[in-house]
């Protein structure tokens, strides 16, 4: 059985059968994505996270599809149901819609239609129609009159025997995969707003008249019409034209022109009406939202990925300022290693006399803790902030450095913030996380739960067990390929480590506490309950700076240490000589040690490791300095050029940091000179831009930026036609400036909208 899934899988992804049964075998003994893609190249044929990671969640698909066939089979035999030919047609379900299509005709249900008549005695008048051979209908259903049973007239006979067709035509397994691929590929999603909604569903104004292909409708805006409808303000239909359904379905079971082929005719439309219509809609409605959920998803993780691999400022004396205005602006002095020194208020922005003050006191703080820089929340007050700064002449080698402080409040609020400061308020808590981001992006965003960072997309309305399960991913394939320094390193840093995980982390910092800093990464073994296994998935993910061996420094994994050595001893030199001799290091030959267990790519990545021992695979630190003068909204002007930096990518687009307050959006089509498929292709979370004021909006604050050469020229790439206007995504979670344009939608008039018949609706509803 494993082997059939191994063969499907490498089937599917493209690989060999031995790489994927080689992934397994170590994914099911506890190895980790990244100690396999890093350590065990060899035994995968140099797959990469990516690929591992495919693997791994095909698995576990595959997994739950046998246990579902396993509960189904298990229901057939208590019932007695399950036949040699059933059972194979439930083993060879090679999807999950399959087997639940397979299953349907037998699975337990509530009372229907179909039932009372077979209750009723016309299940025989119902295979009798169904054969449609040349008979009387009418004499037929005659002799299915009872008092008894409560059939009075041959009409209500023939009408039961209708519901008996039409309940085996909505589970014919074939009518429902033809259906499936109707609504998918034909389906048309309708958008209406509730007619007693017009006013207070406007954020949806977009969307109230408007379709367009169910298969080809981009993920914000099924997420947007989605929310729009959970929250009461829009009706949605998911369908294909309906001639078109019912002509497919005449052809597979209206099989003549006779009376017995009229009345399965009519049994047919009803069965697509009052069942199959209702039941493929909910399906395509769940695939809709799922392909959905994954657009949406992706372009969280590699927002995710792109803000905690950001490029450090490293390890710096930093003065942090939580600013505000009546409050006052929270000052804090952290050391190089991010410890709390001292913490202060000012207000530099409330008069003169207090700025005059302000000013004293950061001098005074820069010189007394030796400041190597300045961070700056970017928040309320932080331009004005960073105006009072740079007009205190500082030394030109102290920086100030606006810090995107998004989720620094939830980390403040958290019992781990407590727990670190308990002497402190909110804003020092605060203040503290903004200068530490600035040091160490990656060390301090761990700390805060991935969803709270402000970089998704509709993130609060996807699947959220998936969401979370790829967030993890992300944070766990970033702290490792940047490596963690033991002895600083946070508990939370330290629990998304290969092989650790929290209780693990606490051992690691409860040792360290007890015995001061380790010394090796041998002395690991030493702390309680990490066994051999978890050693070998962790250490080569920690740095032990200090060490006398050079290598506990490096991303050389323990196991290794002696092909390094018997490379240096080759040399005639010590370890130490060989990472610090260029020229030793390239008369190394690798296939001198290849051996049985190591191959040519790890010996690859060893010398790699040697050139550069424990590199930060980050960029360097750039910093982003805004135009001066221009503070807030109201000092936009179209046609200005500014600097930016990207904060967030969305399927539509990008939002850009300018400096005042409110995010401004370049949207896809103004991305650059050239045809854009999508926004990722051009800019990454946290890069520098340039960009030139399109639009401003100051009463819905939106902002529309271009970061082309000739602003709102469009490019179209060869041979497509020119776009059609589609709706700006609702503001729900950041404004949309500018509407997106498109292809596939369109908006049916502007006169106002009429409600309409939704049957799907109302059969939600009255559930």
């Amino acid at each position: 059985m494993n082997q059939e899934r191994y063969e499907k899988i490498a089937q599917e992804l493209t690989l060999t059968a031995v790489q994927v049964e080689n992934t397994a075998q170590m994914i099911a003994e506890g190895a980790t994505v990244p100690f396999i893609a890093r350590y065990r190249k060899e035994v995968t044929g140099s797959l990469d996270e990516v690929a591992i990671t495919a693997i791994r969640d095909r698995l576990q698909q595959l997994e739950e599809l046998a246990n579902r066939r396993a509960a189904v089979i298990k229901s057939l035999t208590e019932r007695n149901l399950l036949t040699p030919e059933l059972e194979a047609k439930i083993a060879d379900a090679p999807t999950l819609s399959l087997l639940e299509d397979i299953y349907l005709p037998f699975r337990p249900k509530r009372r229907t239609r179909a039932t009372i008549a077979r209750e009723k005695g016309l299940a025989e008048l119902a295979v009798k129609i169904f054969a449609q051979e040349d008979i009387d209908s009418a004499a037929a259903a005659a002799a299915f009159i009872s008092e008894e049973k409560g059939v009075a007239s041959v009409d209500e006979a023939l009408a039961g025997a209708r519901d008996i067709i039409a309940e085996w035509v909505s589970e014919d397994v074939n009518a429902r995969a033809r259906m499936r691929e109707l609504f998918w590929q034909k389906g048309i999603i309708r958008s209406k707003v509730l007619p007693d909604k017009l006013a207070a569903g406007i954020k949806y104004k977009d969307y109230y008249d408007w379709e367009e292909p169910v298969a080809n409708a981009p993920s914000h805006r099924v997420l947007a019409m989605r929310r729009g409808e959970r929250e009461e303000f829009l009706l949605l239909r998911m369908t294909p034209p309906e001639e078109t359904a019912l002509v497919i379905l005449e052809e597979l079971f209206v099989k003549g022109e006779n009376a017995a082929a009229y009345q399965v005719r009519l049994a047919v439309q009803d069965s697509y009406k009052r069942l199959l219509s209702l039941s493929m809609e909910t399906e395509t409605r769940l695939a809709a939202r799922k392909k959905a959920d994954e657009t949406a998803i992706k372009v969280f993780a590699d927002n995710l990925r792109q803000l905690l691999l950001a490029p450090p400022l490293g390890q710096k004396a930093v003065l942090a300022i939580d600013p505000g205005f009546r409050t006052g602006c929270k000052v804090v002095c952290l050391n190089r290693q991010g410890k709390l020194l001292y913490n202060e208020t000012i207000f530099p922005l409330l008069s003169d006399k207090a700025r005059e003050e302000a000013a004293s006191v950061i001098r005074n703080l820069c010189a007394r803790f030796s400041i190597e820089a300045i961070a700056l929340g970017n928040g309320t007050a932080g331009r004005e902030t960073e105006a009072f700064l740079r007009g205190l002449k500082l030394p030109q080698e102290i920086p100030v450095v606006l810090v995107n402080e998004s989720g620094a409040s939830v980390y403040s609020a958290s019992p781990l913030a407590r727990d670190e400061f308990p002497d402190c308020d909110i804003t020092v808590r605060g203040a503290v996380s903004i200068g530490r981001r600035l040091m160490d992006p990656l060390a301090e965003l761990v700390k805060i739960e991935p969803k709270s960072i402000g970089v998704g997309q509709y993130q609060h309305d996807v699947d959220q067990a998936e969401l979370q399960r790829c967030l993890d991913d992300v944070v766990v394939s970033c702290v490792n390929a940047v490596g963690v320094e033991v002895n600083t390193a946070s508990a939370q840093l330290l629990s998304y480590v290969s092989g650790l995980g929290p209780a693990l982390a606490e051992n690691i910092i409860k040792h360290r506490d007890a015995n001061g800093p380790f010394s090796s990464r041998e002395d690991l073994k030493k702390v309680k309950r990490l066994g051999a296994k978890a050693f070998e998935q962790a250490a080569g993910f920690l740095r032990v700076s200090d060490s006398t061996n050079p290598l506990d420094a490096s991303a050389v994994h323990p196991e290794s240490y002696a092909i390094v050595e018997a490379m240096a001893k080759d040399q005639g030199c010590a370890v130490t000589d060989l990472i610090a001799d260029e020229k030793k290091r390239q008369k190394i030959i690798p296939t001198n040690y290849v051996t049985d267990k190591v191959g040519l790519p790890t010996l690859q990545d060893i010398i790699a490791e040697l050139n550069k021992p424990g590199r930060d695979p980050r960029r360097q630190f750039e910093n982003v300095v805004f135009a001066e003068g221009i503070d807030k909204i109201t000092d936009l002007i179209p046609g200005v050029r500014l600097s930016g930096v990207i904060t967030n990518i969305t399927a539509f687009g990008a939002f850009v940091d300018i400096g005042v307050h409110q995010d401004g959006l370049v949207h896809l089509s103004e991305m650059a000179d050239r045809y854009v498929k999508t926004p990722a292709d051009v800019v990454k979370v946290n890069q520098k831009v340039e960009v030139t004021v399109l639009s401003v909006d100051v009463e819905r604050k939106r902002i529309s930026l271009s970061m082309k050469k000739t602003p709102g020229e469009k490019k179209q790439p060869s041979g497509q036609k020119s776009d059609k206007a589609v709706p700006a995504d609702p503001p729900a979670h950041k404004n949309e400036q500018g509407k997106p344009r498109g292809q596939l939608g369109k908006k049916r008039g502007k006169e106002a909208p009429k409600p309409f018949n939704n049957p799907f609706y109302e059969a939600l509803r009255r559930k």
